[in-house]
């Protein structure tokens, strides 16, 4: 599938000049890896040209996970005008570009995550069925003060600690405990003292709003230990993707700067409440929402609902790209308001996909699907989830009836016809080698990617997980 490049609404030469206008010494250049890390290398000042932005750089993509071999890892960087800011994170005056891989020559590199994102929106656009899709994730994350880990031959541990955690309530550090600490589960959302991190947050929150993210509402999540959540302004998906990556990005590195260490895991702390990223979508023709009708279930249009019908179909093959790590199904699991009921409701947050009901507004009706983490790479989530979505609406593909009442406190024999997501990486990633037809329509996803991110989830994660002794496994069975 061949994608137009839209026009970019910054052109180079305005880059420059603005560079130079505020002093800039370093260009950094940002990029994904296929996981979902942004890489990056930096140049002096003097090197941002209009040829860097038309020939792009060079670098070695055998080095980048997902990426190339040994023999064939000549890689080619293009930076996008439209993502230029000020490096939040850099002392020295340092203007950040986000870059799209490209083959030598310049063809595009059907590896490269931000490419998958924009042949969705492409796709989508190719479809008729409408010209645009809005996405809004909610980011969970936790703020801890600690967290060290190692694993060798002969033992294996993580420790976990934060000044807010319930578990410092006894301590005696030789000063005076102060107490004011959530208990577990019940970080939403007292006010301070009980919340220590509200001026970091808004310091945050700051730091975003300067690098140009529109920040809706800041606040402490359920968890004990410092559990947070900032959420942005949807935003249309690889433009989304993109301020994900700078939220992460400013999130951990002004936590740093303050002596705290963000950590986005799904599951962090046991017997607490895991972080997810609640996905907000919806589908409009130019700007006209398409998912509202009065007359539907919670107000929402059939093709709302067929769009449900997709994600919901497609559930298990998503979850390979938006929970994709063995972390993910510490997460998925009954309890902890955890989303792994195959059903939409209305309010409902036991539900895999939810409808808000929050007003009655036809721009503000969108579908929630809940069951996705911070740890996916925002481009391929976004982008499978698109693409079921469509898949959905064009063969009207119907949900199951939805449940407006607890799932979890269901009779069993109602509970037993209420289908559930999978309880492991490994059932996902056979689901996506079982499902995966709906992905590669327009050559948004291909068969390199999906082979390529099988295998690398089996061999770089699953097994090795898989291989090794678990603390817990010592507490079982040490005394047999």
């Amino acid at each position: 599938m061949a994608v137009a490049e839209p026009r970019a609404k910054t052109s180079p030469r305005e880059v420059i000049e603005r560079a130079r206008e505020t002093g800039i010494k370093i260009v950094d250049l940002k990029f994904i890896d296929v996981p979902g890390l942004w890489q990056h290398f930096s140049v002096p000042g003097t090197e941002l040209t209009e040829e860097l932005f038309e020939e792009g750089i060079g670098f070695d993509g055998s080095s980048i996970r997902g990426f190339q071999k040994i023999h064939e890892s000549d890689m080619m960087l293009v930076p996008d005008p439209d993502t230029a800011i000020v490096d939040p994170a850099c002392s020295i005056p340092t203007l950040s570009l986000i870059c799209d891989v490209r083959q030598p020559g310049l063809d595009a590199y059907t590896r490269d995550p931000r490419y998958v994102g924009k042949k969705a929106e492409a796709f989508l656009r190719e479809s008729g069925i409408a010209t645009t899709a809005y996405f809004g994730p909610e980011i969970e994350f936790y703020i801890f003060n600690s967290i060290r880990f190692d694993q060798d031959a002969h033992s294996g541990y993580y420790h976990i600690d934060a000044e807010e955690g319930i578990w410092n309530s006894g301590r005696d550090g030789g000063s005076p405990n102060l107490g004011f600490r959530p208990r577990h589960k019940e970080g939403y959302f007292p006010v301070p003292p009980t919340d220590k991190l509200q001026d970091l947050r808004s310091e945050i929150v700051l730091a975003m709003i300067a690098a140009g993210i529109e920040v809706e509402v800041h606040h402490h999540e359920v968890g004990t230990a410092g559990q947070a959540e900032i959420d942005m302004k949807f935003k249309t998906l690889v433009k989304m993707a993109d301020q994900v990556m700078l939220y992460k990005y400013i999130i951990k590195n002004v936590c740093a700067r303050n002596g705290y260490v963000a950590n986005f895991m799904p599951k962090p702390l046991f017997g607490d409440n895991g972080s997810g990223m609640h996905t907000h979508q919806s589908l409009w023709n130019d700007d006209q929402p398409l998912f509202y009708d009065e007359k539907g279930y919670a107000l929402i249009s059939e093709m709302a609902r067929w769009y449900i019908g997709g994600l919901l179909k497609h559930s298990s093959s998503i979850l390979a790209f938006a929970a994709p790590t063995t972390n993910s199904y510490r997460r998925l699991v009954p309890g902890y308001e955890a989303p792994i009921n195959l059903v939409y409701s209305k309010r409902n947050r036991s539900a895999c996909v939810r409808i808000p009901v929050y007003n009655d507004s036809p721009k503000g009706k969108r579908l929630e699907f809940r069951s996705p983490d911070p740890s996916c790479n925002p481009y391929l989530s976004f982008a499978a989830c698109l693409m079921a979505g469509l898949d959905g609406v064009m063969n009207r593909i119907e949900p199951p009836e939805p449940i407006d009442e607890d799932l979890y406190e269901l009779p069993p024999e109602a509970m037993a016809k209420v289908k559930s997501t999978p309880g492991s990486l490994g059932e996902v990633l056979q689901a996506l080698e079982a499902d995966q037809e709906y992905l590669l329509r327009g050559d948004v996803f291909t068969d390199d990617l999906i082979e390529t991110w099988i295998s690398y989830k089996r061999e770089r994660e699953l097994e090795p997980v898989a291989l090794r002794p678990h603390p817990y496994e010592f507490f079982l069975y040490s005394d047999i």
